[in-house]
């Protein structure tokens, strides 16, 4: 996961992929997810604590009509697999899956189900999730999350223009520009170096957009990215009056999600030593992760402590991003954390 270029992710839809998961673990398998996810505490104090915090949670943000955010679960299941009845009901209480029998010793036809079902639900954002299949297949578990946040106040698509991105010292790329002037709530980070911007969705959700000083120092930054940080930038925020210039930007991606976790140490749940009989007697799975997001003048469509210095004040009247930077993508009430990326060249999928 390690690289330079255009980041997307959903830390939710990752958690709760694998929460789902922990229904079916035990042992070595389960623990390593706990470690792994920073939830041993919560899974401590009873083994459906977890589950029913996110089934809490989806069912919040499901009722916040303004932020229409849908999210889901299938779990496809080869015709003669023999998945355990108590983790089909428990996956349908908590994450509301939906079981889609599948044939998939017929991969061709098993792809295009899958993909069918995936498109459906994401409103046609995510066509095509599968590309190969394997026929020895038993079972595939899907998670997906789709975001269509509209601003709190639009950008103005008369004010958008070709403009500079600089990718770096040396290169740059034109991009659409988009301008509003306006009131927006705003910080610096005198340590690292960097401008920190609120952008507000309707229905109590915000983007967050992190821009370092100088073109070139944005990976630098990623190593300190913490959940203490964001909170002291958050809270040293001033709201003053200021013209902001935002690229409009694509992104969609997609993530073998085992590279992701294995870094994380949850290796086990993807060897054959995996304990997941709580889940069947022969299971193994498969993880894939593919996040979408889309940004323009009406809004966003979406399918871990340094201690700094902040100063609220020294934001510049004008903020200009025209270079690569950070977004998080956050429920304000909950703080939980929907999407996270990192735009280096917004013309680059």
């Amino acid at each position: 996961m390690r690289h330079d270029g255009n980041v997307i992710f959903s830390p939710f839809g990752l958690s709760v992929a694998m929460v789902s998961l922990m229904l079916g673990a035990k042992g070595e398998t389960k623990v390593q997810v706990e470690n792994g996810l920073h939830l041993q505490a919560l899974s401590q104090a009873g083994p459906l604590i977890l589950p029913s915090l996110f089934k809490r949670f989806r069912e919040t943000l499901s009722s916040n009509q303004e932020l229409d955010l849908a999210q889901g679960s299938f779990a496809f299941i080869h015709k003669d697999f023999d998945i355990k009845e108590t983790y089909l009901n428990l996956s349908k209480k908590y994450f509301d899956t939906e079981c889609v029998p599948t044939n998939f010793r017929n991969s061709s036809q098993a792809r295009g189900l899958m993909n069918h079902y995936i498109n459906k639900e994401t409103r046609g954002k995510i066509p095509k999730l599968f590309d190969e299949i394997n026929p020895e297949t038993k079972l595939i578990l899907v998670h997906y999350i789709f975001f269509k946040g509209k601003w709190m106040t639009p950008f103005d698509p008369a004010f958008t223009e070709t403009d500079t991105f600089h990718l770096d010292k040396y290169k740059a790329v034109k991009v659409p520009m988009m301008y509003r002037e306006g009131n927006f709530a705003s910080t610096f980070d005198t340590k690292f170096h960097c401008h920190i911007l609120k952008l507000p969705y309707q229905g109590n959700a915000t983007m967050l957009v992190v821009l370092m000083e100088k073109t070139g120092d944005h990976l630098a930054l990623e190593d300190y990215l913490t959940i203490d940080l964001v909170e002291t930038w958050l809270q040293n925020m001033k709201t003053r009056k200021m013209e902001v210039f935002f690229p409009k930007f694509k992104l969609d991606q997609r993530y073998e999600m085992h590279q992701l976790l294995q870094q994380m140490g949850i290796r086990r749940v993807f060897s054959t030593s995996a304990d997941l009989s709580e889940l069947s007697a022969l299971a193994r799975n498969l993880q894939v992760s593919k996040a979408m997001l889309e940004v323009d003048e009406r809004g966003t469509e979406a399918v871990t402590g340094t201690l700094s210095e902040i100063v609220a004040y020294s934001m510049p009247p004008v903020i200009k991003v025209n270079r690569p930077f950070h977004f998080m993508i956050y429920e304000e009430i909950s703080r939980m954390l929907l999407f996270l990326g990192r735009v280096v060249n917004p013309t680059v999928l």
